[in-house]
């Protein structure tokens, strides 16, 4: 993003805000989508995201690091709404997760797509956001821990944990549906 655009934006300019919003709302919408897997609450996440950051930005001390604090409030709009559902947590399966990009092999897609469902369902809101950050748009460690102002230790905490929470879940599945396969009880 360009100092001068932010700098603009910062002293009022609708035009100059609305061209860095739109510059960042594509990549903002993937990463809310990952970070909820729900298309209305990621939607929900990033309107959030650009009202506090049109809010916020007189408040930004650093033009360069535009992005990395725009990343920042989003991961912290999903946290929060993440925490907000799992209080007011419904019995209720949601079946569709679109939009997922289409795979020539769609029947192993969805399948990879429902088993990682699955795993993420498993982990806290703040492992997740390191997961997504790191693994998803390749951002360094720590600029993951910058970005959600978190020690580097407890970004690589909550990476190691959330892998590993992940992989335990996908194991339970997966043992759970050989055994369905081999007529045992579940």
């Amino acid at each position: 993003m360009g100092r001068d655009l932010v700098e603009r934006a910062r002293k009022g300019d609708h035009d100059a805000f609305a061209e860095l919003a739109g510059a960042a709302i594509s990549r903002l919408d993937a990463t809310a989508w990952l970070m909820l897997r729900d298309q209305d609450r990621a939607m929900d996440a990033v309107q959030n995201t650009l009202l506090r950051a049109w809010r916020d930005l007189p408040t930004l001390r650093d033009p360069d690091r535009f992005d990395a604090w725009l990343h920042r409030l989003l991961a912290n709009a999903c946290i929060d709404l993440i925490r907000r559902d799992r209080r007011h947590r419904l019995d209720v399966v949601i079946t569709d997760t679109s939009p997922m990009p289409v795979v020539t092999d769609s029947a192993s897609a969805v399948a990879d797509r429902d088993e990682l469902e699955r795993g993420f369902r498993h982990l806290d809101p703040e492992e997740r956001a390191v997961i997504v950050l790191h693994h998803y748009l390749d951002l360094p460690l720590p600029e993951v821990a910058a970005t959600l102002r978190i020690p580097l230790g407890t970004a690589k905490s909550h990476l190691y944990r959330g892998l590993k929470e992940m992989r335990a879940a996908l194991d339970a599945d997966a043992r759970l549906e050989s055994d369905v396969r081999e007529g045992r009880p579940a």
